[in-house]
């Protein structure tokens, strides 16, 4: 079989005679997805420089009370420890154990480097594998929905396959901090966290995806004013929670709102959450943002509050009670802008009470200070039906 130390200089001899490259990407991914996409999974190079001692658990934060908690260590039997395949490995050098993915093994020795000795429970037989192709068997990397470090673009990509599911959706480090701070039933929970960097994140599933694809294609385009209303009051309430705690979130629209069983709606997407500790954050220059759901104030001097928060919900609500249309239809980002800033603000939709649509342009005015809390807004939607439209009918739309 050889000592680890002989099966290292053996696979780097053979690597640098064979020229072999690393099958990695360049670009990979900062998140998990909450439910496993059809596509093939992140190839890491055998001998990639850093590799896990799985023996070693994680710093991991596991919450108590969820039905998804997840820590990071792998089921030991008789002293050594379980480990599953991430991957399909063909054997490289006699001392190679080539394996399938899902196969388990027992490890024998981790201790010298990146060639770990391990027995297959499936074959019986013994080698070499390389310790970036397995994971304990109770581990993140284990998981179906897990894929690595990810970028923005690369997430996007994977989550507008027309295999996915509905209710698939990931979260990007960037978004750990935040979520560990906010924790409040209207926004999306955080089950576990896996401290070292990069941080790892794992979410609650929520079924019925983005409030945009909901309302445009599900079940959400039968939906009623009371059912819609109470959609607003849910995400409203979420809001006002983020403003005592002293945060904006600058991206609110509907497809950033994830829905669940029973119409529950709960906040995601905090990519672009900020603390603000002077009522204002200013905006690096040539940061992006949605021109249609931003406040002027925001889109054209960069100053974001809680304020040009308020202005985006009274889009999403737009795109609630038009079950999903895109705001300014007709216009582009640039007339838009113009139009705003010369006081256009989008008329009543059909089929929306006059009083709802007076509920967004007080989400519109220009001065940011004379627009409504989130707590008032949580308070008019929460009462609608019983203190301002108590004769309401159902109409064809709405």
């Amino acid at each position: 079989m050889g000592c680890a130390h002989c099966k290292q200089k053996k696979a780097a001899a053979k690597a640098a005679s064979a020229e072999l490259s690393d099958p990695s990407p360049s670009n990979s991914p900062d998140g998990v997805v909450s439910t496993a996409l059809a596509m093939p999974r992140y190839h890491p190079g055998p001998t990639h420089p850093t590799i896990p001692d799985f023996n070693k658990p994680f710093g991991s934060a596991c919450f108590p009370n969820t039905n998804a908690q997840t820590c990071v260590g792998g089921v030991t039997g008789g002293g050594v420890t379980l480990f599953i395949a991430l991957y399909d490995y063909d054997a490289r050098t006699e001392d190679d154990l080539s394996f399938q993915k899902g196969e388990k093994f027992h490890i024998i020795n981790n201790t010298e480097g990146d060639w770990w000795e391990a027995r297959s429970l499936d074959t019986g037989k013994s080698g070499y594998v390389p310790s970036n192709y397995v994971a304990p068997v109770d581990s993140i990397q284990a998981e179906e929905w897990y894929f690595g470090k990810m970028g923005r673009k690369d997430a996007e990509r994977q989550l507008l396959g027309l295999e996915n599911p509905r209710g698939t959706f990931l979260i990007r480090e960037k978004e750990a901090q935040i979520m560990k701070r906010l924790r409040h039933d209207k926004l999306v929970q955080l089950y576990a966290v896996v401290s070292e960097e990069p941080i790892y994140i794992i979410t609650e599933f929520m079924s019925q995806g983005s409030l945009l694809d909901f309302l445009k294609d599900g079940e959400g385009g039968n939906l009623k004013l009371p059912q819609l209303v109470d959609m607003a009051a849910q995400i409203a309430a979420g809001m006002a929670y983020i403003e005592r705690m002293n945060y904006i979130h600058r991206d609110l629209r509907a497809a950033n709102i994830l829905v669940g069983e029973n119409l529950v709606c709960k906040i995601a997407d905090f990519g672009l959450a900020r603390l603000i500790e002077d009522n204002e954050y200013t905006a690096r220059q040539g940061a992006k943002f949605p021109i249609k759901w931003t406040a002027p104030e925001a889109a054209l001097y960069g100053r974001f509050t809680i304020k040009s928060d308020v202005w985006s919900f009274g889009i999403l609500l737009t795109e609630l009670v038009t079950k999903g249309r895109v705001p300014y239809p007709g216009m582009n980002n640039r007339e838009v802008l113009e139009q705003v800033e010369r006081g256009y603000r989008m008329p009543c939709a059909v089929g929306c009470p006059a009083s709802l649509h007076e509920l967004m342009v007080q989400c519109w005015r220009r001065e940011a200070d004379e627009r409504h809390t989130f707590e008032y807004l949580q308070g008019f939607l929460e009462d609608y039906f019983t203190a301002t439209e108590p004769q309401y009918q159902p109409g064809e739309n709405l």
